[in-house]
């Protein structure tokens, strides 16, 4: 905590953003308010169909909303930030400013893994025991399932934040994107490599070990769906699964690039790119993902057009 405190009592870090002022700069910052202002609203729109229509009342559904909320907490613990830096031309933060960034940004990351990895079981109880799905998956035992993949990923969250913000940042100030922790670690003027250890035991724990899984629930999965005899049941089996092994990819992908490469790999114009697809990108698609291949979203956002349409008729 002294260290916080002796830290935090000198200027903060600088940060240099994903943007500058050129033309084409201008454009990709035109395009990440597009894919922020269309993941918001979105995810936004998700988790209201699902609390409104009673048809999407069921542990699938009351996963994804789950999943909605935290790609919104996600995305808005970063992007808003950046926009006002880039557009005020301020790019300073605070110490305990960026601790407190790296903090909501690796319990969220850490969270939505844990829960991609529990709707993967969802996914795999409702096709490999459809008869006792109702008894499996109970309401009690979906709140207890949900409620289990925020406190791991907090605790991440946490350890990391306070082990990350404990070392010396002595010389240069600059971070290249945004605080996260391996941009960070670079600007630290003492040895981390007990530090890299655990941060790599971390994400095993909280990326590979979910990531593995999955697999092997979608390799059960898989087995099951050959199985059936019914054409129609396998079609629709693929396709509630294929969303979220979509959905799976793009964010694990990302993760493990980012925080399982070996230090001596990093650099920052592919941490950049990288950065963006799974802090920005993929909140946009998720709700894309989900609800544009499945009929009951979208006869429930239809029903909730037809609703509005009705009600604003003289």
């Amino acid at each position: 905590m002294g260290i916080w405190l002796n830290q935090s009592s000198i200027d903060g870090f600088i940060l240099l953003g994903i943007f500058s002022h050129s033309q084409t700069d201008l454009i990709l910052f035109s395009a990440v308010m597009w894919v922020f202002t269309v993941a918001l609203c979105g995810n936004v729109l998700l988790i209201l169909l699902i609390y409104i229509d009673p048809r999407l009342h069921t542990p699938m559904y009351f996963f994804l909303s789950q999943l909605s909320f935290m790609d919104l907490m996600l995305v808005c613990n970063i992007v808003p930030k950046m926009a006002v830096k880039f557009l005020s031309g301020s790019k300073s933060i605070s110490f305990v400013g960026c601790g407190t960034q790296i903090g909501f940004f690796v319990s969220l990351v850490g969270s939505e893994g844990l829960l991609l990895e529990l709707m993967a079981y969802d996914c795999y109880v409702a096709i490999s025991h459809p008869l006792h799905y109702s008894i499996l998956m109970n309401q009690k035992v979906c709140l207890q399932i949900s409620g289990s993949s925020w406190p791991f990923g907090i605790l991440d969250g946490v350890i990391q934040m306070v082990a990350a913000m404990s070392f010396p940042y002595c010389g240069s100030r600059n971070v290249d994107h945004f605080c996260e922790v391996p941009a960070l670690l670079k600007l630290a003027c003492e040895d981390t490599s007990l530090f890299d250890t655990l941060l790599f035991a971390c994400c095993v724990f909280m990326l590979l070990l979910p990531f593995s899984i999955i697999v092997a629930s979608y390799a059960h999965i898989l087995g099951a769906v050959l199985c059936m005899h019914s054409a129609q049941s396998q079609k629709k089996a693929l396709a509630t699964c294929s969303s979220h092994l979509t959905a799976v990819s793009f964010f694990y992908g990302a993760a493990m690039f980012i925080y399982l490469r070996p230090r001596r790999h990093w650099t920052p114009s592919h941490d950049k790119v990288v950065s963006i697809l799974y802090t920005v990108l993929t909140p946009m698609l998720n709700p894309l993902i989900y609800s544009l291949r499945n009929q009951k979203v979208m006869g429930a956002l239809r029903k909730g057009l037809d609703h509005c349409m009705i009600g604003n008729q003289p």
